[in-house]
């Protein structure tokens, strides 16, 4: 069997020496774009270039290293008649749910004026929390949206969650479809974007989003950069619609100097950091997909190519 990493990444025997622990049976390269096909059973991806696709005709399966395949479905030579395989949490779940969580905390409980309040010396009590004032809306219940949802439930803050299809939670008011995004908006204070990037999800968070939130609204944007119309947020934030944004995720990244975010003190900004993949997690994930295919078995995480996720 033959595996084939290929992702932009300094030193790939950080991952090619964990995929041989996994597979000790296997011949692992690392991808050259000088070099001649090196005839790849199975290719382990991030961002690949379309070459790839071109001189490794005969991949059985492709693995990304990551959640988010966007990248990939957009390449115009990506095989339509084998597997391509999204990584499946790895750990990144919880650290979303930890992240999002941190953030919503911080702000419903009014933390940075603590801070202030310590530079200055002052020795003040803030309004204590109310939750029902916190409606926190999840848009996406995948697997990750799913944990960030009853996470947050779990701290009694009133959770609703909204997808393209019907889901059912614990704790969590579910809407769905078209129909159901106006009512989700109109209870939403907290808009916690988990996403995956589509045709249908690209700016979707735009100005007539923003402003069907509740007064005072807060995002959290985790999902991606290109979910989001940058201007409309600095409109909606300057006409008071929104008062805070967490972004993690960005049109360009890393996010250029000028852009009007950095000065902004209502916006939060961290490098992409909301969940990184672990490698052991996400090699031994793999190389037993791998394993899996190879003796005829079906396998989870393979995604529709039609839908994008």
């Amino acid at each position: 069997m033959k595996i084939l990493f290929v992702a932009a990444d300094p030193k790939p025997e950080r991952w090619t020496s964990l995929i041989q622990q996994q597979l000790p049976d296997a011949d692992i390269h690392v991808w050259q774009p000088d070099s001649p096909s090196c005839g790849a059973d199975y290719a382990i991806v991030w961002h690949p270039p379309a070459a790839l696709f071109d001189k490794e005709p005969q991949l059985k399966a492709v693995f990304n290293l990551g959640a988010g395949v966007d990248a990939l479905v957009r390449m115009p030579n990506l095989p339509r008649d084998i597997p391509i395989v999204r990584l499946e949490d790895a750990g990144m779940a919880v650290q979303m749910a930890e992240y999002v969580a941190y953030h919503v905390i911080g702000i419903s409980r009014d933390m940075d004026a603590y801070r202030e309040q310590q530079a200055a010396g002052q020795w003040k009590l803030r309004r204590p929390i109310e939750r029902s004032e916190w409606p926190v809306g999840v848009l996406g219940l995948g697997h990750i949206g799913q944990r960030v949802a009853k996470t947050l439930a779990t701290l009694e803050y009133p959770v609703m969650g909204w997808s393209r299809s019907e889901h059912r939670l614990d704790g969590v008011r579910c809407f769905a479809g078209e129909a159901g995004l106006n009512d989700f908006l109109g209870e939403t204070r907290v808009l916690v974007n988990t996403l995956p990037l589509t045709d249908s999800t690209r700016d979707l968070i735009d100005y007539s989003l923003l402003s069907r939130l509740r007064p005072d609204a807060v995002v959290v944007n985790v999902g991606r950069g290109e979910h989001l119309v940058d201007e409309d947020l600095c409109r909606a934030i300057e006409e008071g619609k929104v008062t805070r944004a967490v972004l993690d995720v960005f049109h360009e990244e890393p996010l250029p100097s000028s852009h009007p975010f950095w000065q902004m003190p209502q916006v939060t900004l961290t490098p992409h950091v909301s969940a990184r993949t672990l490698r052991e997690a996400t090699i031994v994930q793999i190389a037993e997909k791998i394993v899996a295919l190879e003796d005829g078995r079906t396998i989870s995480g393979v995604i529709d190519i039609q839908r994008g996720y």
